[in-house]
């Protein structure tokens, strides 16, 4: 089956449409969608685009000359506005990697944002390494050129052992020199302080995300094995019911059922999906209530809405909450080509 015959309408016309405020919007269908290649003379006008309107000159406006948004340190806050998420929000967006002003945010991060451990840090210090902010910003900075830094390199080592236990002491045990905090990431297998100590399925999708992006051949087995623990993981509960540990709730957040676009270390059903199928998951079985829901969400005209945004927190806002969304009719035809083909 061809994945157009499952979207309402034709909402790729209106994805390749010429938008000034969204243009990474055409860049990626152009990529992902019609398949172009980088040469392609469409795509390199559309990357243009993209640093020239929209989101990121705004974006890169608001940078020090340094690389840093803000403040110099702690990169984590303030939420939405501080430098981590400027780099992970530039890749979300399609920013050329290679813009010396995206180059000195990346470098930024890499030379002031990591843990002894190799890992990023909410706090600027050994505590405060939570697998939502590995895993995004990973992501990002491979999405950015990054791949072949040592220093991302080590950050990947760390995200992928930080799963599987390889080489972390508990975290009772302080006198080792490497051992899981209470602070953050505090056990193998997705563990972690913010989610009461449990296992947290939106730093899992985080992570599955970054080790996705690392292309096959260049996976350790370290980052196979977490790879294969994150899949067990995310597909042992029902994705469209989302009921993964979840600390003192009595219920799934209800942001597992809202799609939005930029994505922070919040996650939703869309992004599971995405990351699943990225690692080759899109014909399992377990996928098919998740894969029903989203196709249940389109409007007759074959696009999704915004349900979720961080508008009002950010340095500009993107697209209108409750409205037909480009950016999430994007990540949903993403998935269904990747499951159903062409």
């Amino acid at each position: 089956m061809n994945w157009r015959e499952k979207v309402n309408g034709y909402p790729l016309s209106w994805l390749l449409e010429e938008d000034s405020e969204n243009p990474g919007v055409r860049y990626f269908a152009l990529r992902e969608l019609e398949e172009c290649s980088e040469d392609d003379p469409a795509v390199r006008a559309a990357r243009r685009r993209v640093m020239e309107t929209g989101p990121v000159p705004v974006i890169l406006a608001a940078q020090a000359p340094e690389g840093w948004w803000v403040q110099p340190e702690p990169l984590y806050g303030p939420k939405y506005r501080g430098t981590f998420w400027q780099v992970i929000f530039l890749a979300q967006y399609g920013a050329e990697g290679s813009d010396p002003r995206v180059r000195a945010g990346c470098e930024y991060a890499l030379a002031h944002g990591r843990a002894s451990t190799g890992g990023f840090s909410i706090t600027g210090t050994n505590g405060g390494v939570v697998h939502c902010l590995q895993g995004n910003l990973c992501a990002a900075l491979i999405d950015l050129g990054w791949w072949g830094d040592e220093r991302l390199q080590s950050a990947l080592d760390w995200l992928a052992c930080s799963i599987t236990g390889e080489g972390i002491a508990p975290k009772e045990d302080k006198n080792a020199p490497v051992h899981y905090l209470k602070s953050g990431l505090c056990g193998p297998g997705f563990c972690c302080s913010a989610n009461y100590q449990l296992p947290c399925a939106w730093g899992a999708v985080k992570d599955m995300l970054a080790l996705g992006k690392v292309a096959p051949d260049d996976r350790t087995p370290s980052m196979q094995a977490a790879i294969a623990a994150g899949v067990d993981f995310l597909l042992g509960n029902d994705p469209a019911v989302a009921d993964y540990p979840m600390g003192t709730a009595t219920k799934p957040s209800r942001s597992w059922f809202q799609f939005g676009y930029p994505i922070g270390y919040v996650t939703d059903v869309l992004q599971n999906l995405e990351v699943l199928t990225a690692l080759g998951c899109g014909g399992d079985p377990r996928l098919e209530n998740a894969l029903k829901m989203l196709l249940e969400k389109q409007d007759p005209q074959g696009r999704w809405k915004m349900e979720y945004t961080y508008n009002g927190k950010m340095w500009l806002d993107v697209e209108h909450k409750g409205k037909p969304s480009k950016w999430v009719t994007l990540r949903a035809l993403r998935v269904l080509k990747r499951v159903y083909g062409v």
